[in-house]
């Protein structure tokens, strides 16, 4: 538009015209923007179609709603959280994880009083939008979910197997299970052959090999499952119960709710919870799918959370008016429309249309649907939903309690019973680990007192730190131990006060970390500026303190583009002249041991050549512990690769088969440059490559490696990593490990069992470091070694 008015003006000019603001005024409109589909959306469409269609019935079914209504709910979950939702790839609609609150609901007060319920839980949804509440849901303890879902997957399984038996479901799970020996007996032949057949069709369609199964994979299995059951009940000729869409013109709308109010209350809550939660859940999923893809711009990679929630709530009062079942984010359509390469909310607004033509013009189609195969679907769903990969998840958590509770309060109670339960226990595991501190008293053979604190230090422990303390002797050496990852302001203030005292009583005490590391030592009067503790930007020991920390408060208080520069020559003479003065008598004696035996590293450490990266501040290290090579990108070159390195494998083989070190630690770090050039222009080709990406090429297995959508993602102490950059940042450690297993003398040390393998992140902002550890013999997935007394699974924990 700009291009055409400058156009315009230059006309007017030349023949006198009026002014450029009334040349302006007058300026052509702009054409309308065209509203254009992607292709990739368009076929994603029709795979998450294909998908939803039979699902959608299937939970109708399950839930004892009339069916259409579940095509309600997968039009408009399509369209309308489509069209505005925060999560432009996920996918809404009915939900498996909402079948047993609405088929409560259904059998306590009616289908009409259902659909006003989910009607106001829509508009609870819509308020909590407005507040800006999504992320808190996140909170929720995920053993709490994965057990809430495990429990509705439960009560699903068993409800839909008396279905797939030829019987009818009872209310209550338990009733269920009293009944099953009895419904094995009565089983019906044709509908439990046409359920099996439908199970068959979906665990076989997926484990077609070779070129005919990549091609068949290509068609939903859920589908090709259905038409399976549907045609061959057809050819048999046999009779069994179908699918009845009745016409639109008799379907049943939302009315006012009609019941007790605290049970509406209470149903609208329930409703509200399960539909936010597992939507806001499955936005975060989707999040880490898109994350490893480069065709999408950076608004679609990243879901608006809150934003998201007001379209699931307008999803609900929409389809609740019109009487649908309640609406959610669904994972298995999102899964499917992610892999199939969308790229914009287009592709779920266009699976809701294509769901809203099904039901105008295929209904004669969709009535030769036996109701057991749609059984034997939903069954499938639920039994998918209890994971095993969720219970080795809390397994390793130790959370099996919280995650059983809330199964088993799911199964006999109710959803919201169940997630009741399940927070109550989560909170009192959580306050029993924050309470169970152990604090033991020894002394040694040179008298010195070791007072070893395990555990998180809280003020519930100061009583009986307080009394441990205070058995120590005045004047004694006290070295205090603490092994956890948090102190209170209480147990701080204990500690220093009787720290303080019992230093002016003549004694001596030293405060360390795990280990016996001493976390501070006394600062020498010869050099009080230089203290582990004082931040080194533009420091410099050669003058008096207190010069330096006036300089140091005026450089932090002045802009960091005018902050003063020092030439590099002055700093290095200042630094090797601080050295001398300081550091070297300290460390004289050390080095002249290592002079005369030789160094005897213990482990090779890998890292990138990043000057913010200090691997003895951040190992805790000194001369002689460390065999350290450094490269752009803290790379491992394959043995033999094209044009490989032969000074990373020259290290590798002197530092393993020389110097016999029994570790060795790759480590990344936070805003590595290198794995930003690999994102942003991955070196391609054979020709005019520069030095720096011929170096790069080494790093395109951990860039293939990210895109590979099999492998879960690593988690930073429980949260996800930042961005893409991180996340290769975690994965290149991960994919030089395997590297490093390449190489000859490294994989004849393993077999051995003389070597260990480590990988390690550091982010520098936060001047934490993390741990990972392999969870398979070739590092398949990331998992923490927690170093702080906190374990989470498929993640880099605290160091």
């Amino acid at each position: 538009m700009s291009a055409c008015v400058s156009t315009h003006a230059s006309d007017s000019d030349r023949t006198g015209g009026p002014s450029g603001s009334a040349r302006t005024a007058h300026s052509p409109p702009p054409p309308p923007r065209r509203f254009r589909i992607a292709g990739a959306d368009l076929s994603a469409s029709v795979a998450v179609f294909l998908i939803a269609l039979p699902l959608s019935l299937g939970i109708a079914l399950a839930t004892g709603a009339p069916l259409e209504s579940g095509l309600v709910a997968a039009a408009v979950g399509g369209i309308v959280a489509g069209c505005i939702g925060g999560a432009p790839l996920q996918v809404s609609g009915p939900a498996a994880g909402l079948t047993v609150v609405t088929a409560e609901l259904i059998q306590r007060y009616g289908w009409r009083t259902t659909c006003a319920i989910t009607v106001l839980a829509g508009i609870a949804q819509l308020g909590l939008g407005c507040l800006r509440v999504a992320r808190t849901a996140l909170a929720v303890s995920p053993a709490v979910v994965h057990g809430m879902l495990a429990g509705i997957g439960v009560t699903i399984a068993v409800a839909q197997l008396h279905i797939v038996l030829g019987g009818s479901p009872d209310s209550s799970v338990l009733a269920n299970l009293a009944s099953l020996p009895r419904q094995l007996v009565d089983a019906q032949p044709a509908t439990l052959g046409v359920s099996a057949l439908t199970l068959t069709v979906l665990l076989a369609w997926p484990r077609i090999p070779g070129r005919i199964g990549r091609f068949a994979r290509k068609v939903p299995a859920a589908l090709i499952a259905v038409t399976a059951a549907s045609v061959t009940a057809a050819l048999l000729g046999l009779s069994l119960p179908e699918v009845d869409l009745p016409s639109w013109s008799s379907h049943a709308l939302a009315g006012l709710p009609d019941g007790p109010v605290l049970g509406i209350v209470a149903a609208v809550l329930t409703t509200t919870l399960v539909c936010s939660v597992q939507s806001l859940l499955g936005a975060v999923a989707v999040d880490k799918m898109t994350a490893k893809r480069s065709d999408l711009p950076p608004a679609t990679r990243r879901s608006n959370l809150d934003r998201e929630l007001l379209a699931q709530g307008a999803s609900n009062i929409v389809s609740g008016s019109l009487g649908g079942l309640p609406v959610a984010g669904v994972a298995v359509r999102s899964t499917a429309n992610v892999k199939a390469g969308a790229v914009s909310g287009n592709s779920s607004m266009l699976h809701g249309v294509w769901v809203v033509a099904a039901t105008l013009l295929l209904v004669p189609v969709l009535e030769l649907i036996p109701l057991a195969a749609l059984a034997a679907l939903v069954m499938a769903v639920g039994i998918q939903m209890v994971s095993l990969n969720h219970i080795r998840t809390v397994t390793r958590h130790r959370e099996v309690l919280v995650y059983a509770v809330t199964t088993l309060g799911v199964v006999v109670f109710g959803v919201l019973e169940g997630v009741g339960l399940g927070v109550a226990v989560a909170v009192g595991v959580a306050l029993h680990r924050l309470a169970r501190t152990r604090i033991t008293h020894e002394v040694d053979s040179r008298g010195v007192h070791h007072v070893r604190v395990r555990g998180q230090l809280t003020f519930l422990a100061v009583p009986r730190l307080s009394r441990t303390l205070h058995q120590v002797p005045h004047g004694a050496g006290c070295v205090v131990e603490l092994d956890g990852s948090f102190m209170d302001h209480a147990a701080y203030e204990a500690l220093q006060d009787w720290q303080k005292s019992h230093t002016t009583q003549g004694g001596k005490v030293e405060v360390a970390g795990r280990g016996g590391a001493r976390i501070a030592e006394p600062a020498r009067a010869s050099h009080t500026c230089c203290r582990p503790w004082t931040p080194w930007r533009n420091h410099h020991c050669d003058r008096p303190s207190h010069d330096h920390d006036h300089d140091r408060d005026r450089d932090r208080a002045a802009p960091e583009a005018a902050r003063p520069r020092r030439a590099g020559g002055h700093q290095l003479a200042s630094g090797i002249s601080a050295f001398q003065r300081n550091t070297a008598p300290l460390v004289r004696e050390e080095l002249a041991r290592l002079a005369r035996e030789g160094q005897k590293p213990t482990q090779l450490f890998l890292t990138c050549a990043d000057s913010r990266l200090v691997t003895s501040m951040i190992t805790s290290s000194g001369p002689g512990d460390l065999f350290v090579v450094r490269n752009v990108g803290n790379l491992v070159p394959l043995p033999g690769a094209e044009s490989g390195d032969d000074s990373v494998a020259a290290a590798i083989e002197y530092a393993v088969d020389v110097l016999q070190v029994q570790s060795i630690t790759v480590c990344g770090h936070s805003g590595c440059g290198a794995m930003q050039a690999l994102l942003s222009s991955p070196p391609s080709g054979h020709g005019a490559l520069t030095p720096l990406k011929r170096w790069l090429r080494h790093g395109m297995p951990s860039l293939e490696r990210l895109s590979d959508m099999g492998l879960p993602w690593a988690r930073l102490a429980g949260r996800a990593p930042a961005d893409a950059v991180e996340q290769l940042c975690l994965t290149n450690v991960v994919q030089q490990l395997e590297h490093l297993r390449k190489h000859e003398c490294v994989a004849r040390a393993l077999e051995r069992g003389a070597l260990e393998l480590h990988g390690m992140y550091f982010h520098v902002g936060e001047a934490q470091a993390y741990l990972l550890a392999e969870t398979d013999p070739v590092f398949g997935q990331v998992a923490a070694t927690a170093l702080d007394g906190s374990l989470d699974e498929g993640s880099a924990t605290r160091a």
